[in-house]
């Protein structure tokens, strides 16, 4: 007898699938970004261009565990948001308090205002999705 595997719950349905294209974006922005500074110009500003590195590595995450499905994946991006979220205002209110500390921007930098606020409008959305949808699970 075989065993049927459940399928996991979709995460990208309805507003799930901007989130995905949008973090998709967000991926590229900032892997892009700080893989050109960090090869080019490092030592300019090496907090900025690795904290946007590490941005773009929790955007990465998020995309895959939205993509994935399920809930482990579900609580795997809901506890990512959160640390992303606690990066964009740490960071964002560091930016503002001491800006001599970031020579150049980072993602997060002002709250993400180089990318319209999305870096702090993002995991808002995303996590009150992910608690939503885990609401409409049976």
């Amino acid at each position: 007898m075989t065993a049927v595997q459940e399928k996991p719950a979709r995460l990208i349905s309805g507003p799930g699938m901007l989130l995905v294209w949008l973090y998709g974006v967000m991926v590229v922005g900032a892997v892009s970004r700080s893989v050109y500074q960090i090869a080019t110009e490092f030592d300019r500003a090496p907090l900025a261009y690795s904290l946007s590195a590490v941005a773009g590595v929790v955007y990465g995450f998020i995309t895959y565990s939205l993509v994935r499905g399920g809930e482990t994946a579900r609580r795997a991006a809901l506890w990512c948001c959160a640390a992303e979220l606690a990066g964009v205002l740490t960071v964002g209110t560091w930016t503002l308090v001491e800006p001599s500390a970031f020579p150049d921007a980072t993602v997060w930098s002002d709250y993400g205002m180089g990318y319209l606020f999305i870096p702090v409008l993002l995991p808002l959305s995303a996590i009150y999705w992910l608690r939503r949808s885990r609401q409409q699970q049976p």
